[in-house]
């Protein structure tokens, strides 16, 4: 049993991973390709699709890496994963405090209503994406090891 939830949690961790860096390398490239301010609206679109399923599947995973830890505390690789459980929690408070409250802005903005400093405002919020998402890949690492 414990070997299906290290696998699962692993994978689940691992696609979570994957969204976030298509998103940095892949969308937003072709997102701010696109002419004019039009790559905000995409950005506001995104925000409300992601918006609404990345939540739960931050928590999922931080949940599925702390009930790994706790099943498997007296097995090989329990300190990763408690490290690892730790940086899912770092990154959820990340998203709660720095990029939630801009995505939340930007998910309303229109050509008619966006503040002067939207271009601003998506810069910051790309920064910390980058920095959530080395937390994230490093908890992933540090499964993918615990597995080892």
């Amino acid at each position: 049993m414990l070997n299906t939830l290290e696998v699962v949690t692993t994978v689940v961790v691992g696609l979570m991973v994957g969204v976030e860096f298509s998103v940095v390398f892949i969308m937003n490239r072709i997102l701010d390709a696109l002419p004019e301010d039009s790559g905000q609206l995409g950005h506001a679109h995104g925000g409300r699709m992601l918006g609404a399923l990345m939540p739960f599947w931050y928590i999922g995973s931080l949940v599925l890496s702390t009930i790994w830890a706790v099943a498997g505390w007296h097995h090989h690789g329990a300190g990763l994963v408690v490290t690892a459980a730790g940086l899912l929690i770092l990154s959820v408070v990340m998203s709660i405090l720095l990029l939630v409250p801009i995505n939340n802005r930007n998910k309303t903005w229109t050509p008619e209503n966006r503040p002067a400093d939207w271009k601003e405002q998506l810069h910051r919020w790309n920064r910390y994406h980058y920095i959530r998402l080395a937390v994230i890949v490093a908890a992933f690492t540090l499964l993918v090891v615990a597995l080892a």
